[in-house]
């Protein structure tokens, strides 16, 4: 199957304004854009017959075609990174069999985590999209409780059934528990990696379907699909001993490059 990897990236961010141009350091000292590592996590990936930019801002245009990106234009009108990835999939032809949403804002993304998913969704035929889910060892949910309790959105969870279909996904951390868990032990939370796989009928539909009342509430553009009766196949994934966190707040930028100092990342 040909695949498409797709990196959304709009600067208007209503949480972090300019967030694709925002500089990481590395472990060496160099400083990189979030967009930039993003697309370096993206030609990582095995098995992806193309790499494209999508954006809507000339900025990040300009920006990714500086470090080699192929960049796609796509309207301003796109309400989030799957209707960016859906337009940008019919701009191209609508050719390829899945199409991956690789979001800008996750530079940590190991690549075995979309090569699984990938293989996950093709081993899937019932599942319309497929996304990673992480268990979360204590320390990472201790740093979700800790966003919640400080009244920031942070990372989101998700709950899904015996069959690894998607029930409910959130920004609260679900499902609830007070228990306490050791640094490195394990815990009933999946943290959800903002990674998807789609099949380009359920692509091609999504922007004709309303944003509903969970997708409003939440702002979690996946739920559009639960809201409209199609199916998520969640994939656990394994970090391997890597971190993982997505830059979705400016008090992540340290947190991402303490990580990338820590694994060496350059």
């Amino acid at each position: 199957m040909s695949v498409l990897l797709v990196i959304p990236a709009r600067y208007a961010s209503t949480r972090y304004p300019g967030k694709p141009l925002v500089a990481l350091k590395g472990a060496n000292g160099q400083e990189k854009s979030l967009i930039q590592r993003s697309w370096e996590a993206a030609c990582a990936v095995r098995g992806v017959d193309r790499i494209v930019v999508a954006t809507d801002d000339d900025r990040i245009k300009q920006a990714a075609e500086a470090f080699g990106a192929d960049v796609i234009m796509t309207a301003s009108t796109c309400e989030n990174g799957t209707e960016r990835c859906a337009e940008a999939h019919d701009t191209l032809g609508a050719r390829f069999e899945i199409v991956v949403n690789l979001q800008g804002d996750a530079p940590l993304t190991p690549a075995w985590f979309v090569e699984d998913l990938i293989d996950g969704l093709r081993a899937a035929p019932d599942a319309d999209i497929a996304t990673p889910v992480l268990r979360c060892d204590g320390e990472m949910l201790a740093s979700l409780k800790q966003d919640r309790a400080e009244g920031r959105v942070g990372g989101t969870t998700a709950v899904f059934d015996a069959s690894h279909h998607g029930l409910y996904f959130s920004k609260e951390v679900i499902p609830f528990t007070t228990k306490q868990y050791a640094k490195t032990g394990p815990t009933p939370v999946f943290h959800h990696v903002g990674v998807y796989a789609y099949r380009p009928d359920a692509l091609a539909l999504y922007p004709s379907w309303a944003c509903g009342p969970l997708e409003q509430l939440e702002g979690l553009e996946q739920l559009r699909f639960l809201e409209n009766g199609r199916r998520i196949l969640c994939v656990p994934v394994d970090a391997k001993g890597k971190q993982f966190w997505e830059l979705n707040n400016p008090e992540d930028v340290p947190k991402i490059e303490s990580m990338m100092a820590q694994m060496g990342l350059k």
